[in-house]
């Protein structure tokens, strides 16, 4: 392989003296001692030769061995390599050396080499070729093949380039003469430029018969590129022509005559292009008018304006667009693609858009009525909905007043043990009385809640005053049914509702007592990323996975646990609610028989100054009843009379009315001036609120007034908290009557001390 490569090697450094005949007999050489010393052995170990010729050599000439040439002992490889490039760099050098190189295997070896250009101090003799052939003969043999006035000028440009005045005598260089090659190049092919340099350089001129020659081969390979070109031309699917700077036809494809269905006589050189217009005019292919405006405004069209267009030939069964170009020698081209089916398939798109717009427009306008009849229908359902919720709270009030007359009747059985000939009897009965009321609470809750009738006002509250309500409300009932009830102190505060909170906080909790059956139930607080979260773990039974998000729903209850403890499923449905309400997210995680945790969690809150729980009225024990004057106002007489009744038990002195102007009479009848005032909200002619600043008003003071109603709006709470006045929900908590009026006695003692 080193022998074969040796010439390339040698080419690179000894190209001045380097011949093609040389490389080609250094390599023949070279393959010869090569497959002597290489080959031949192998065809002899291979038993195709005698093997003594390895050994003898042939003939008996042992100074001859294929492996041990001149008696050299050496490695088979290592043997062959080096006599065959011994051979191959012997041969080269001799052939390169008897035979100088021709001028042409210097030009192509200028192709591979870089060569400085020569300086103009250098003499010429000190050149390492000369050649006869001048700067003149050059652009004369150009001249031939190009033009005479072209060869002027890029011989003149040349000149211009290189700053050199370069006059016709002077001997051409070898850049002078790849430029010439290059000329000769771009007329008539590379492979015939080379020829006609090669011809100059060994002749100094050209035989007028190899010049004929040459032009011969030239116009061949013209005439055989014109031919590959027009056969490409014909493929285009577009008709193209060519038009010279005079408007005559110069170049065409078999499309354009096809397509403009143009004669024979027009698909010649020279045809001029008005003439082709002409006979398109004539057929009508160029519409309606006057066939010379019309090859007037097409002429102006191609030549002029560059335009591109649209014609309709025959009679509009094929639609053409023309769009033409200009030449930087003058002259035009044009194509003309036939857009017939194109056309068609945009009108046929544009109707069947158009008969679509039309189903699309039917379809919207039968849409928008349905629509129409849809709000139509959702309005109908929402004042449907609204009706019915209307109607619950009205109908709640009318419900209640019975409700909370059976329970004062109830409740004065209770505590009249004297009057009890079966105290058991009495307690089922208020036991009852509390089971439809929690049921009633429930459905007016979820009723306010899915209605978006109750607002929740986000203040910063400490979560202590949960816990503590809860403490306080729960602690014993846990005792009452064998529980441990642990709440872990917090000191952290967070961003809710002081009134929805607690609310959602005593349902899980209720929840979490009622279904525990023996063990604790804790409450606490932890911080979290989020914020804090509320939770209430129990010893309880558990819920299933299945069955997690299926508690939340209204009248569904684990079914492990539904037929041993009493309700309806309600509570976790208020839950959802409030904490919707609220934007708490409930959590639950529960194993069965292991217990549940519920958690709310509720934003972080800066931390405040703590406030000292003060208990509601219903979380007040104690009596101070006896002897107070307690003034009625409702316009139901059986709530009057159960309110008679029960407060007269408590040794409390009655004074009944359905109106504040009644409320009135009997006060100046009996001369006595109330200690605290019972009012109903809903009267027949006026509210509880204007009858107690009615009574205010001629009694005098600030008697101390708890409002009875069974509305739980937001407004009205807040009305009652501005005018300063407690409020009571129906049917009526014995315990929060009761604490409402032992405070209103405490504050009368105040009084009458100070």
């Amino acid at each position: 392989l080193i022998a074969l490569l040796a010439p390339a090697f040698f080419i690179g450094l000894f190209w001045r003296q380097a011949t093609a005949s040389g490389a080609i007999a250094g390599m023949t050489s070279g393959i010869v001692v090569w497959g002597y010393t290489l080959v031949l052995p192998w065809f002899a170990q291979a038993g195709i030769l005698d093997k003594n010729v390895l050994a003898a050599g042939p003939f008996g000439w042992e100074l001859f061995a294929p492996q041990a040439l001149f008696h050299l002992q050496l490695d088979p490889l290592t043997h062959g390599v080096l006599w065959s490039f011994a051979v191959n760099l012997a041969a080269y050098v001799a052939v390169s050396l008897y035979r100088p190189p021709q001028p042409v295997e210097r030009m192509q070896a200028h192709m591979f080499v870089v060569e400085e250009a020569p300086r103009p101090s250098m003499a010429p003799s000190f050149r390492l070729w000369r050649t006869s052939i001048t700067v003149a003969d050059l652009e004369r043999t150009v001249a031939r093949y190009l033009g005479s006035e072209r060869a002027a000028r890029s011989f003149a440009d040349y000149r211009l380039n290189r700053n050199s005045p370069m006059p016709p005598h002077a001997e051409a260089d070898v850049q002078i003469l790849r430029f010439t090659e290059h000329l000769l190049t771009s007329a008539i092919g590379a492979a015939s430029a080379r020829l006609v340099l090669s011809l100059l350089l060994r002749r100094g001129t050209i035989a007028p018969n190899s010049a004929m020659r040459l032009l011969d081969d030239a116009s061949e390979a013209l005439q055989y590129n014109r031919d590959l070109l027009q056969s490409a031309l014909d493929q285009v699917r577009h008709g193209l022509s060519v038009f010279d700077k005079d408007m005559r036809l110069i170049c065409w494809n078999r499309q354009f005559r096809e397509l403009l269905d143009l004669p024979a006589d027009l698909g010649r050189v020279g045809v001029p292009l008005d003439r082709v217009l002409r006979a398109c005019a004539e057929r009508g292919d160029l519409g309606a008018g006057r066939i010379d405006d019309l090859v007037a405004d097409r002429l102006i069209k191609l030549a002029v304006r560059n335009e591109t267009f649209v014609e309709y030939f025959q009679q509009g069964r094929r639609i053409l667009e023309i769009r033409t170009s200009s030449m930087p020698q003058g002259g035009i081209v044009t194509t003309y693609a036939d857009i017939t089916e194109r056309t068609a398939a945009a009108d046929a798109l544009a109707r069947a858009n158009e008969t679509l717009e039309r189903r699309v427009e039917a379809r919207t306008s039968e849409l928008s009525a349905a629509n129409v009849a849809l709000a139509a229908a959702k309005a109908q359902a929402e004042a449907a909905n609204i009706d019915k919720t209307r109607f619950l709270a009205a109908a709640s009030h009318d419900i209640l007043q019975p409700l909370n007359a059976a329970r004062l009747y109830a409740s004065s059985l209770v505590e009249r043990r004297e009057l009890q000939s079966d105290p058991l009897i009495a307690h089922k009965i208020d036991q009852s009385l509390n089971a439809v009321e929690e049921i009633l609470g429930a459905l007016i809750e979820i009723a306010r809640l899915d209605t978006s009738r109750m607002d929740a006002e986000i203040v910063a509250m400490p979560v202590a005053e949960v816990l503590e309500r809860l403490r306080v409300e729960f602690e014993p009932q846990a005792r009452e049914r064998g529980l441990q009830l642990r709440i872990v102190p917090s000191r952290l505060w967070i961003k809710s509702d002081r009134r929805l909170l607690p609310r959602l906080m005593q349902n899980l909790v209720s929840n979490a007592i009622k279904y525990t059956v023996h063990g604790r139930v804790l409450i606490g607080a932890r911080r979290t990323d989020d914020g804090v979260r509320l939770c209430v773990l129990d010893t309880g039974p558990g819920i299933a996975a299945d069955q997690q998000q299926l508690i939340f729903k209204e009248f569904q209850r684990v079914q492990a646990t539904a037929t041993s403890v009493h309700g309806l499923g309600l509570g976790l449905s208020i839950v959802e609610r409030i904490s919707t309400v609220l934007d708490h997210r409930i959590t639950v995680r529960s194993r069965v028989g292991r217990g549940s945790m519920f958690s709310v969690l509720a934003p972080l809150a800066a931390t405040g100054t703590v406030k000292p729980f003060a208990p509601t009225v219903a979380e007040v024990h104690g009596s101070r009843l006896a002897g107070l004057t307690v003034l009625c106002i409702d316009n139901d007489a059986a709530i009057l009379e159960g309110m008679r009744v029960l407060l007269s038990g408590w040794n409390c002195h009655v004074i009944t009315a359905d109106s504040s102007a009644e409320a009135l009479t009997a006060l100046a009848l009996l001369e006595r001036k109330p200690d605290i005032v019972l009012a109903d909200y809903h009267l027949d002619h006026e509210t509880g609120m204007q009858a107690i600043v009615a009574i205010r008003a001629v009694v005098g003071g600030q008697i101390p007034a708890l409002l009875i109603t069974a509305d739980n709006s937001v407004e009205l709470q807040r009305q009652a908290r501005d005018a300063g006045y407690s409020l009571l929900r129906k049917p009526v908590k014995i315990a929060a009557l009761r604490a409402a009026l032992t405070q209103a006695s405490a504050r009368s003692e105040a009084a009458a001390a100070e």
